[in-house]
């Protein structure tokens, strides 16, 4: 199955714990350190709800502050849901994955490794929120195969960038998306604090 086959699967996995998240799930701790809750939301609609569209249509991207607060917007979980989904449906378009884009606009990439990058941010965000919330996270065997397969040949240079933690050893014979967690520097058993 080819990136742009789970697109929209990944999407809606973001999107459906996105939508619920309570106003009071805003400050807790997530397993990204640095960040909370509303500070993985806000990183998520950034990237896979304002830039991947446009770097999937390869325009420029939409002028947003790196630290915009999209969680103090009216309806801000309804309109990452609609954002999102356009931002899948461009991705669906296997134009997207030819050539090269920018996320940033700054600087261009191979159109496949950007494409990588927005669909893992869908995935491994959806995860980080759902464990700082309390919600059961289901990924399919086809969305986590796809989102394996780019973190596998991602992992050491966005370490190197600051991307991915250091890796976080995980048994050879647990599930896939317990493996990819552990391959992009997230401990799969990671538990919010009580």
């Amino acid at each position: 199955m080819q990136p742009a086959d789970v697109m929209t699967r990944a999407s809606d996995t973001a999107v459906a714990v996105v939508r619920a998240i309570t106003p009071q799930d805003l400050d807790r701790p997530t397993p990204c350190p640095e960040l909370t809750v509303r500070g993985v939301v806000n990183h998520l609609v950034l990237w896979t709800g304002v830039r991947g569209r446009a770097c999937a249509l390869k325009q420029p991207p939409e002028e947003v502050a790196d630290d915009h607060d999209f969680t103090g917007d009216a309806d801000w979980a309804r309109l990452y849901a609609v954002r999102s989904a356009q931002t899948a449906a461009a991705w669906g378009d296997p134009v997207a994955w030819e050539g090269e884009t920018s996320l940033t606009g700054a600087g261009s990439m191979p159109a496949p490794f950007v494409g990588g990058i927005v669909l893992c941010e869908w995935v491994l965000h959806a995860w980080d929120l759902a464990v700082a919330t309390g919600q059961e996270l289901t990924v399919d065997d086809d969305l986590a195969a796809a989102v394996y397969a780019d973190v596998a040949g991602r992992a050491e240079i966005a370490r190197r960038y600051g991307a991915f933690g250091p890796e976080v050893p995980v048994p050879a014979t647990a599930p896939l998306f317990a493996r990819t967690l552990g391959l992009s520097g997230r401990d799969p058993s990671w538990k919010r604090p009580a």
